[in-house]
């Protein structure tokens, strides 16, 4: 594929299963809300923006999902398409979550990322985000 600029822009409920299917492609650790009610929940949510990335053929090349709690931004489920990596991609996700955290008031922000996932720990760290190592995750299914 080329590396052609992909649009990046809010999902819709129509991007649903594109979403889904970006996620499978990019070998994102499944997880329990990679659902398509799930997703939809999150995308018609007033204080969480999913941002797509989308080449020129429509194919969804890269994903992430930002919210605002109202006490900090967090980002959540950055995937790019494996064929796509290291054109910048990941960097232009960040920024537009950014933006749209700014804007919603946001002061500071938090990326959940997985922990065997040396690669997504620098690129974080390379958009500036620092390891906070005073602080474990504990979560629970439903």
């Amino acid at each position: 594929m080329s590396p052609s600029t992909p649009a990046i822009r809010p999902a819709t409920t129509t991007d649903i299963h594109d979403v889904l299917d970006l996620w499978v492609r990019a070998a994102a650790h499944p997880s329990a809300t990679d659902t398509a009610p799930d997703l939809a929940r999150v995308v018609d949510a007033p204080h969480a923006v999913v941002f797509v990335a989308v080449a020129e053929n429509g194919l969804f090349v890269g994903s992430l999902i930002v919210t605002f709690d109202s006490w900090r931004g967090n980002f959540y489920r950055m995937a790019v398409a494996p064929e796509v990596r290291r054109f910048g991609i990941a960097s232009r996700l960040a920024r537009a979550g950014e933006e749209w955290l700014r804007h919603a008031g946001a002061v500071r922000l938090s990326a959940l990322v997985e922990g065997d996932r040396e690669v997504a720990q620098a690129f974080w760290e390379s958009v500036g985000f620092e390891h906070y190592a005073g602080m474990r995750r504990y979560s629970k299914n439903l």
